[in-house]
């Protein structure tokens, strides 16, 4: 049962990866396209990719926080009382990107524009980033109360973070590419390309570079990482470049999958090096958990979940790609 809801529980950590990723991404891209009128036919593939279906992305942190506070109480009070910081700055850049979706059609220059949410776009995933970091890296003690500074400040958070945004930026460069094409817009569709080329060699210099880092800095995590997890990691690598590949041939669907299957794989990768802890390598998933009957509760709400949320977010999306979102709110 305990794995069972850590399963659960992963499942929406991968969910928000996915959609609330590229929706930060879609943001870090807002942010560095340029000035009013460089900027502006980017901006504006960005907003009617995002504008319908951005605020339901945080449905599935929702759902984490929810999962872990219920099922994993232990670990929840360890994490909130030593990672409160970065976890704030999270918190703070999410109200920050809600806001700027508000405030952005009343502000008047491209600078207002972009203070009012596209700079939360790198704050938040970078330290969703650096927390996971934290987690994994063993800096987060079971009875809670660790160094609020040391335990994000480090090494392997800062891979976290950094590798958190420019996945982000990859994903989202992904999707925008095939929102283009969809569009027929073949000068944005070649625009977004070379940022999806670009976002994926850092990221695959970062992940280089990583290993280093995680051998000297969480040994444990890269010893599975090269171990267990080494199926998911590979199948990441090849699904990034296979998207990549196939951005100016395949359907935009299909491309969009395996840019999912990439990311979906890469947090999957840490999940299984993670495995069978919660906390580092100090606090296990059967430790950590409530009791059986809480469990069960659990387990019955995720399957209504499944059945009531699931189809109206596919529902949600699928009457976004087709644009008649769009055309109800003009």
């Amino acid at each position: 049962m305990t794995n069972l809801i850590a399963v659960v529980l992963f499942v929406g950590v991968l969910f928000y990866a996915v959609f609330g990723g590229a929706d930060f991404g879609a943001g870090f891209w807002d942010l560095t396209a340029g000035g009013a009128e460089r900027g502006r036919r980017p901006r504006e593939l960005i907003d009617h990719s995002l504008g319908p279906v951005w605020e339901a992305n945080h449905v599935w942190l929702i759902y984490c926080l929810v999962v872990l506070w219920s099922a994993f109480p232990r670990a929840f009070a360890a994490i909130m009382t030593t990672l409160y910081v970065p976890l704030g700055l999270a918190a703070l850049g999410i109200i920050l990107r809600g806001s700027g979706f508000a405030f952005r059609k009343v502000a008047v220059r491209t600078s207002e524009q972009r203070l009012a949410g596209a700079a939360s776009s790198v704050i938040t995933p970078f330290f969703f980033g650096a927390v996971a970091g934290g987690i994994a890296s063993g800096r987060v003690p079971a009875a809670g109360g660790g160094d609020p500074l040391r335990s994000w400040l480090n090494p392997t958070s800062a891979l976290g973070g950094a590798l958190a945004v420019v996945v982000c930026a990859y994903l989202a460069a992904v999707f925008l590419t095939a929102e283009a094409r969809m569009r027929e817009v073949a000068d944005l569709e070649a625009y977004f390309r070379r940022r999806a080329l670009l976002a994926a060699g850092a990221a695959g210099i970062l992940a280089l570079g990583g290993i280093a880092i995680l051998d000297q800095d969480a040994n444990r995590l890269f010893h599975r990482l090269i171990g267990p997890a080494l199926p998911l990691v590979i199948v990441s690598a090849l699904g990034g470049a296979a998207a990549l590949v196939l951005l100016r041939q395949a359907a935009p669907r299909i491309v969009r999958v395996l840019a999912v299957v990439a990311v979906a794989a890469l947090v999957g990768g840490w999940g299984v090096a993670q495995y069978p802890f919660l906390l580092g390598n100090h606090l296990r998933i059967a430790q950590a958990a409530a009791p059986n009957a809480t469990l069960i509760a659990l387990t019955v709400v995720f399957g209504a979940a499944v059945l009531l949320v699931v189809p109206s977010l596919a529902l949600l999306y699928r009457l976004q790609q087709r644009g008649q979102l769009e055309e109800r709110a003009s």
